[in-house]
């Protein structure tokens, strides 16, 4: 990637007329730095705020990296806004834009690998072996730090195949490709819950271990005698795997 800030294919063009000076109206919010510090986005560009807070989580290790993030995380406010119509967008592309525009040298510069393609991916094999493989040889794994992991994860192989696609690489390694769709299977698994971890996976958490909460738990899942559609999760049917909330949602449209 040359040293001037460029966003093409995946990480599509920024319109000319986010370089505009922003209003001064009162009615319109700005965007500094420190406000990109704390993943303050407006509120139709929310799917990026996670992308921004990666990129500031590893600002101080792996400078472009966090670069790269940042830049995709533009790209998809463009793709998710491309008019900047909603409320604050404008100012906030600008304002990303204006950074990435300053930090493209100096993040340049402390490239670790050849290639910015080369560098994205030498740090998802770090962190893919230094986090989702390393937390999972645990006997009793961390589900919220495994669950971080498997996001952070998640979204550090999108930023490799934005920019792969946008410096004309092939495709990613297979290897890379077979690691990255095992964690995207496993994110679901992983997901934060706000009572009880019904999954396979939260079977070991200490919570389900209190006998109270087994007989929760066995009621939840006792559907003997229930009709289910037959279109509905075929294969989790297959496997018994349904319970009382997914009863609930398949014949009321209730959110399980």
């Amino acid at each position: 990637m040359s040293s001037a800030v460029r966003i093409n294919q995946d990480l599509s063009p920024v319109p000319q007329s986010l370089t505009r000076r922003p209003s001064r109206s009162s009615n319109i919010t700005s965007f500094s730095t420190e406000v990109f510090d704390k993943e303050v986005v407006p509120a139709s560009l929310q799917s990026v705020a996670q992308i921004l807070r990666l990129a500031t989580e590893i600002q101080n290790e792996r400078p472009r990296v966090a670069y790269l993030c940042r830049l995709y995380a533009l790209a998809k406010a463009e793709r998710l806004d491309p008019n900047s119509s909603g409320r604050g967008v404008r100012q906030f592309k600008t304002s990303l834009q204006q950074r990435l525009k300053r930090e493209n040298a100096s993040t340049l510069g402390s490239r670790v690998q050849i290639t910015d393609a080369q560098e994205i991916e030498s740090f998802y094999k770090q962190y893919h072996e230094h986090y989702v493989v390393a937390l999972n040889k645990g006997e009793q794994a961390d589900r919220a730090q495994l669950g971080k992991a498997y996001q952070t994860a998640c979204m550090l192989i999108e930023v490799l195949c934005a920019v792969n696609k946008t410096e004309k690489v092939e495709e990613v390694a297979p290897e890379i490709m077979a690691a990255a769709n095992d964690v995207q299977a496993k994110k679901e698994i992983y997901a934060p819950y706000n009572i009880l971890p019904l999954d396979s996976a939260g079977a070991s958490q200490s919570i389900m271990q209190l006998e109270e909460v087994k007989a929760s738990v066995a009621a939840l899942r006792n559907i003997r005698g229930l009709t289910w559609p037959t279109s509905f999760e075929q294969q989790r049917q297959k496997v018994g795997e349904l319970d009382l909330l997914d009863w609930l949602k398949a014949m009321f449209g209730f959110q399980a």
